[in-house]
């Protein structure tokens, strides 16, 4: 599939993913929603990278959905009123979907932010595993200053990874929060001095994931994705099961031998996961 509003290079086991639309801020257009879960799933389906990192070029994160996604669509369907209203239920479930495949992909993804990271950006950069910025950077939760409750993941991510009373304070206002603030509550793991500076430090991130088991990263994914949404005794029950399930010995092996031998441990990637039973 060829991209319009990303460009992607695997490298060293490193997927980067970049938002390519700078003079329009890397605003979400209808191609921006179809493409991410395409790029996203393609990576964690084929495993050849260990880790995704997500940044944009310009000065600008991404600055929401494009306004052009708000205008009449004079090929609306002749239904009465239900079945109009059910379609759209659906077409903001597929909306959800754009955002959850960062959550959902086999590998961590991190997020790289300089500037505005408004409305969409911040539902992108929620769903991410970790997330750094430039001094530049400010987030907003941009949908109650049009109107809108934000439907696309915010509002159920950002409550576990800042305060709830700040969440209902930034989605009550609509009001900027500044990268400093972002530190300062948990938001982010660092502030750096410019977008170059950020992308340094944060390859050097994804590179320290990939020397680690991929079996055992997609595991720590996933428990602590499961951790978040259910009970403590659920989670201990479910990482118990899971770590029996998968067999993780095979890598605690291989690290065992590696530091006797005194080399680095050399994983087996991933497998490519097959979408549909047969192919």
């Amino acid at each position: 599939m060829n991209y319009s509003c990303f460009k992607c290079e695997i490298k060293d086991k490193i997927a980067h993913i970049e938002m390519c639309r700078p003079d329009e801020f890397n605003s979400m257009n209808k191609a921006f929603w179809s493409e991410l879960p395409n790029l996203v799933d393609s990576i964690s389906n084929d495993a050849n990278a260990r880790v995704i990192v997500l940044s944009a070029q310009g000065k600008h994160f991404c600055a929401g959905m494009d306004l052009a996604n708000f205008a009449p669509n004079p090929n609306t369907p002749k239904a009465h009123l239900g079945m109009r209203k059910e379609s759209a239920f659906r077409g903001t479930l597929d909306l959800q979907h754009t955002i959850s495949c960062l959550e959902k992909a086999r590998m961590p993804v991190i997020a790289a932010i300089q500037g505005a990271c408004v409305g969409g950006g911040v539902d992108l950069a929620t769903a991410t595993d970790i997330r750094y910025c430039t001094k530049d950077a400010f987030f907003c939760i941009q949908e109650i200053n049009i109107g809108l409750a934000a439907d696309v993941g915010t509002l159920q991510r950002l409550p576990h990874l800042i305060p709830e009373g700040l969440v209902r304070e930034l989605a009550f206002t609509g009001r900027r929060f500044k990268a400093e603030e972002a530190f300062k509550f948990g938001l982010v793991n660092e502030v750096f001095d410019s977008h170059e500076e950020m992308l340094k430090g944060v390859m050097e991130v994804a590179k320290e994931i990939t020397k680690k088991g991929p079996l055992a990263v997609t595991s720590t994914k996933e428990i602590l994705n499961y951790g978040r949404d259910h009970s403590m005794e659920d989670s201990l029950n479910y990482v118990a099961l899971w770590n029996n399930a998968m067999g993780i010995s095979d890598e605690m092996s291989e690290t065992f031998k590696a530091q006797s031998e005194k080399r680095d441990p050399d994983f087996e990637d991933l497998l490519p996961r097959k979408k549909y039973m047969g192919d």
